[in-house]
C-alpha cells in the first residue's frame, strides 16, 4: 500500500471512529480511536495527522458537551422539572446531531482525500 492510499485510510478509519464514538459504541469507538493514533504515532504526516488529531480532539468536545452540559442542565434545574427536561431533550438531539454531522463532513472530506478541521473552539491549532 504507498503512502497516499495509507494516508487516505487511516483518515476514513478516524472519522468513522469518531462517528461511531457518537452513535453505536460510544466510550469504546474513542479507546480504539486513541489506539489507531498511537500505533500510527512514528507516521503521522499530511492527511492522517489532521484526520487523527481533529477526531480525537472532536470525539473530547463531544464528550463535554453531552455530558457535562446534561449534567448541569439537571444540575440547575431539578431533575423533576418537566421544564429541564424539555431543555435537555432539545439541547441533546440539537447537539448531537450537529456533531454528527460535524463527522458526516469530516468522513466525506477524508474519502475525498482532503483535510478538515472540525469548526469547534480550538480546532484550528491541530493542523
Amino acid at each position: 500500500m504507498n503512502s497516499a492510499s495509507q494516508d487516505k485510510s487511516v483518515a476514513v478509519q478516524a472519522e468513522v471512529l469518531y462517528l461511531l464514538n457518537l452513535l453505536l459504541l460510544p466510550g469504546l469507538a474513542f479507546v480504539l480511536l486513541l489506539w489507531l493514533a498511537h500505533r500510527h504515532r512514528q507516521q503521522l504526516s499530511g492527511l492522517n495527522r489532521i484526520h487523527l488529531h481533529q477526531s480525537i480532539y472532536a470525539s473530547l468536545w463531544a464528550g463535554a458537551l453531552l455530558m457535562l452540559v446534561t449534567l448541569i442542565i439537571i444540575g440547575l434545574g431539578g431533575f423533576q422539572s418537566p421544564y429541564t427536561w424539555m431543555l435537555l431533550i432539545l439541547y441533546f438531539i440539537s447537539c448531537h446531531s450537529m456533531l454528527i454531522l460535524f463527522g458526516v463532513l469530516g468522513l466525506a472530506r477524508a474519502l475525498a482525500g482532503l483535510p478538515y478541521r472540525y469548526p469547534l473552539p480550538g480546532s484550528g491549532r491541530w493542523q
